[in-house]
């Protein structure tokens, strides 16, 4: 069953996207079409986006559900955030295991955009502010250059649906070939990288937060660190996310088997490069 990844900020459009996937699908094909996303597991986004183990544990059952309804003759589409590159990376060392074609769908959106389509809905399907917020601060851009991003399609919210194209991408494209790291090892290098990307835009969060109600001097506590961060100055959002990722090139090239490690090898790091 091929697999279409949706991908974008909140409220960018994604669900209306993937269920116009599935009406043309389902007009000009005999194929099956299953959405998957997080309003079949009935999430409460406001709650779970603001508990990272809850998120975790969201995202694992969305992953198991695309994994079940995975084979090779009906269209799956996956209408979540996706916002993490690890994870989506997860999602296509799973389509090589099971052998069918994939792309990714990116509804593209500014945060202003998106967060007036999001005040817009009812109340209770709304994203407060501080959960929108921290969710586009996490959002990482899919790039086609990447494997597990491509084919990449990138829909803007006047853009007509590229239908034919992505049809092409899945009926007309061979399958990613499966390697023995999809066939028989865990994913421990996807993990790693997930783990990475959250623990060090967790830390990011942190000190961003904790700058509102501190001054120069103050120690700054950071999620699974015992070090804490020496608030010499304020530090703004752009300089914070350059030094992320410098550390993330700098850890890809030395990964740790702990990652327990990560924060505090980030919170040296920052110290260090803030000095």
């Amino acid at each position: 069953m091929p697999l279409i990844v949706m991908c974008g900020y909140p409220c960018s459009g994604k669900t209306q996207r993937a269920e116009e996937l599935k009406v043309c699908f389902e007009r000009n094909t005999d194929r099956k079409v299953h959405i998957i996303g997080d309003g079949a597991l009935g999430v409460e986004k406001n709650t779970v986006y603001a508990d990272s183990q809850k998120e975790k544990n969201v995202r694992a059952s969305l992953k198991a559900e695309v994994e079940r309804k995975v084979n090779r003759d009906d269209v799956v589409i996956f209408d979540s955030l996706n916002y993490i590159k690890g994870y989506r990376y997860e999602l296509f060392c799973l389509i090589k295991h099971v052998q069918t074609p994939h792309c990714l769908v990116y509804c593209l959106t500014s945060d202003e955009v998106s967060s007036t389509w999001n005040t817009s809905r009812d109340a209770a399907e709304q994203y407060t502010q501080d959960i929108f917020d921290a969710l586009v601060l996490r959002f990482e851009a899919p790039d086609s250059r990447n494997r597990w991003d491509s084919p990449l399609f990138t829909i803007l919210k006047d853009d007509a649906l590229p239908y034919e194209d992505i049809s092409d991408a899945l009926f007309k494209r061979k399958a990613p070939p499966p390697n023995q790291s999809t066939q028989s090892q865990p994913l421990s290098s996807a993990n790693f990288l997930h783990e990475l990307d959250k623990i060090t835009q967790d830390v990011l969060l942190a000190i961003f937060n904790s700058q509102k109600t501190s001054v120069a001097g103050d120690l700054i506590t950071v999620p699974g660190a015992t070090e804490k961060i020496e608030l010499t100055r304020s530090i703004n959002m752009a300089e914070l996310r350059k030094l992320r990722r410098q550390f993330i090139s700098y850890a890809k090239m030395h990964p740790t088997e702990n990652t327990g490690h990560i924060s505090n090898m980030f919170v040296q790091y920052l110290n260090k490069s803030l000095h």
